[in-house]
């Protein structure tokens, strides 16, 4: 069979989930499989990636208005007839790719591909099975597409909110969210932490910024003083790569965008974290206990949300009550391996295994 797995580089965690999705078809079956980025069969790839990235970082208040605008049952068939319009006129390119290649099965990270797979199958242009993989712990309504075939969700919450806003139940595969099988992976802790350099029998906290490297890192670096061992991952922000570089903190070890986080997690105690879907994903898997910071209004503040009805994630957007909490869960042993129990109950390591055993 044909398989098609399709993302929108709008922000890492659509892309991740699709490259694990993508390597699990490759192990797991004989299948030919394809990988693409939506937004190369748009006319406005730029255009959507910095307007999202501009308006996440610069007007955040405009994108949690509209995040929750569009997620109003009344405003639903508006949305809808926009989206379509929208699309025809940026994804002439993908109806185009989509007719002519005529997958067997279409595995979606991102809501737009779902739109113009559906309106197509409508027209019964393509016969594509649709699968719907939501990439965060909240859903919003844009992810539903009339003929999608099935929706894998992060959580049992997940899955009741899509049937409340009406989603056939015998649609919806709780699966967890797809990540790198690497982060399964069992280390040898010692020998992780020397190749590392990363100091033995200290408390470490690693500090995640995103793909975008947004939030106050530096001050949180500096009111932890020193008492902490520190990882920080800077994303694509450069300037702050070099500034924590050049003014040397102690204790921290500061690294730029990687590919080696699985072994990050492994060497860490607690992860201070954007909220970001994949994110907290791979940190449950990983079962590494979590602190949220600056998150982007709409998906990420609704994955706190969520997280906080299975007592996972402490967040707050003051900093001393940040290193309070470092504090509180490096003192006490108890509470720190509660969290940890916590974290391993939502933990889902065999999610990409699942979602692709829906291939049929």
């Amino acid at each position: 069979m044909k398989i098609l797995v399709i993302y929108a580089s709008a922000g890492a965690g659509h892309q991740k989930a699709a490259e694990a999705i993508y390597d699990g078809i490759k192990k797991y079956t004989k299948h030919d499989a394809k990988i693409v980025d939506v937004l190369d069969y748009t006319s406005a790839k730029e255009l959507y990636r910095q307007s999202y990235i501009q308006m996440v970082s610069k007007v955040p208040w405009l994108w949690a208005f509209s995040f929750s605008l569009i997620d109003i049952p009344w405003v639903q068939p508006l949305v809808h007839g926009v989206r379509r319009v929208y699309n025809t006129i940026i994804g002439q390119k993908l109806e185009k790719f989509l007719k002519t290649e005529q997958f067997d099965y279409m595995f979606s990270t991102h809501f737009m591909p779902n739109e113009v797979a559906s309106s197509l199958k409508a027209r019964r242009l393509i016969k594509t099975k649709i699968v719907s993989c939501v990439t965060d712990f909240d859903v919003h309504k844009i992810w539903i597409a009339k003929n999608v075939d099935r929706y894998t969700v992060a959580s049992e919450w997940t899955r009741d909110k899509l049937k409340k806003i009406g989603v056939d139940e015998n649609k919806i595969n709780v699966t967890g969210i797809p990540t790198n099988e690497r982060f399964s992976q069992v280390f040898d802790i010692v020998e992780l932490k020397k190749k590392l350099n990363v100091k033995p029998d200290i408390f470490t906290v690693l500090i995640a910024t995103g793909s975008f490297g947004f939030g106050p890192i530096e001050e949180i670096i500096k009111a932890l003083k020193g008492d902490f061992q520190v990882i920080v991952v800077c994303g694509h922000n450069k300037t702050l790569f070099q500034t924590l570089n050049e003014k040397k903190y102690d204790n921290v070890i500061v690294c730029g965008l990687v590919n080696n986080m699985h072994e990050l997690m492994a060497v860490s105690d607690i992860m201070v974290t954007k909220p970001g879907g994949l994110s907290i994903a791979e940190a449950l898997v990983r079962e590494l206990p979590m602190i949220f910071f600056a998150p982007i209004p709409g998906q990420e503040t609704n994955n706190i949300q969520v997280l906080k009805r299975y007592g996972i994630g402490f967040a707050s957007s003051n900093i001393d009550d940040i290193v309070a909490e470092l504090k509180s869960l490096r003192s006490s042993r108890d509470r720190f391996m509660t969290v940890l129990k916590r974290t391993k109950n939502l933990s889902s390591p065999s999610a990409v295994k699942d979602i692709v055993s829906l291939i049929v």
